[in-house]
């Protein structure tokens, strides 16, 4: 007869520490930066770095007000996601007070002033988001081109010069090293009356979404991938906006191409896949059902579209996460699984 090793009582999985999902989704992060990088210069890593410093610093203030020990919180790398899925939806030559605003917007007033880490409502990355976006709108929309496209190259230092000078090292201004990105020039086509096939014949765009763009959303959800194999996130959230997105742009494109985009052109284009995969996934702010995520899902991804679409902003991405995460608790309550033994009506068999 064989014998088998056991333990003892209670028999439950072993729990996964928080710093070790961060570590996962900082990892998953990775060749998303990297393409980021490759297409678009190294100031998306003076820009992450800068947000990192400056959340783990504003951390450890509120936390000292709060009267909370720094640890185990400032190491469980929670305000590095933050910082570092901020830095990803800022320009990367953005002056270096921008993440200094958002991250006391995000790791201050989203996070500490609702409780801490697993207290808080709306997303503390999108909310610092918003708020520079709203508040400083030029700076904001000082987007490089593609490397390939760029008339001057902008290396290390120069990212360096202008982020904490604002000093453009080249002749002229900083019309000179910036431009629209793919989703403005096409918003600002499709309103100005122009044929998106005509706007596409624009160098900005590639095979389906913006030059550069694409490659770097097709390696944000290679990340994403690795975080469901890792079981960190959920498919219900992902599948919902990717899906949402293609059926709802779907029949507008085949009804009138000529103002309607592809719909591969919404998913490749802006923050979709990087929010699909690591923004709305945020089991804290958003649902935890399933049939909830799906909802969530779908309503993140009709409020993007609507956005994209008649609103003011070329991308919607992160007002429709934040308005979603309103939502959340309401759809949760009418989305959560029936109790095992209660008939849909809500009474309990056993007390019959």
């Amino acid at each position: 007869m064989r014998s088998f090793q056991t333990s003892n009582a209670p028999h439950m999985p072993q729990q996964i520490s928080v710093a070790k999902v961060m570590l996962q989704v900082l990892l998953a992060l990775v060749p998303g930066i990297l393409a980021y990088t490759w297409y678009f210069g190294p100031g998306i890593l003076v820009q992450i770095l800068l947000a990192t410093v400056f959340a783990l610093l504003i951390e450890a203030l509120f936390l000292r007000m709060r009267g909370r020990p720094l640890k185990p919180f400032i190491d469980d790398y929670s305000a590095v996601v933050t910082a570092v899925l901020f830095a990803l939806c800022v320009p990367p030559l953005a002056p270096w007070w921008i993440s200094l605003v958002g991250m006391l917007f995000a790791i201050g007033f989203a996070k500490h002033l609702y409780g801490g880490l697993g207290q808080n409502v709306f997303n503390p990355a999108m909310v610092g988001y918003v708020v520079v976006l709203i508040s400083f709108p030029q700076a904001m929309t000082a987007w490089l081109p593609p490397v390939t496209l760029a008339e001057h190259s902008i290396g290390i230092l120069d990212s360096l010069q202008v982020i904490f000078t604002g000093q453009v090292p080249i002749a002229g201004s900083w019309d000179a090293i910036t431009q629209a990105t793919p989703l403005d020039t096409l918003k600002t086509g499709i309103d100005s009356g122009r044929m998106i096939s005509e706007i596409r014949q624009s160098p900005l765009f590639g095979d389906f979404g913006g030059l550069g763009w694409e490659w770097i959303a097709n390696w944000f959800a290679l990340g994403g991938i690795f975080l469901l194999y890792k079981r960190v996130i959920s498919w219900q959230v992902p599948a919902a906006i990717i899906g949402s997105v293609i059926l709802l742009s779907l029949p507008l494109w085949l009804a009138d191409p000529d103002s309607s985009p592809f719909p591969l052109q919404h998913v490749f284009s802006g923050a979709l896949v990087l929010a699909a995969f690591f923004i709305a996934t945020d089991p804290v702010s958003g649902c935890v059902s399933p049939r909830g995520r799906l909802v969530f899902g779908a309503g993140v991804a009709v409020i993007t579209l609507v956005i994209r679409r008649w609103g003011g902003y070329p991308d919607g991405v992160a007002f429709a996460v934040l308005l979603m995460n309103m939502a959340a608790p309401l759809i949760d309550r009418y989305t959560r699984p029936r109790i095992y033994g209660e008939k849909p009506d809500g009474r309990d068999k056993k007390n019959e």
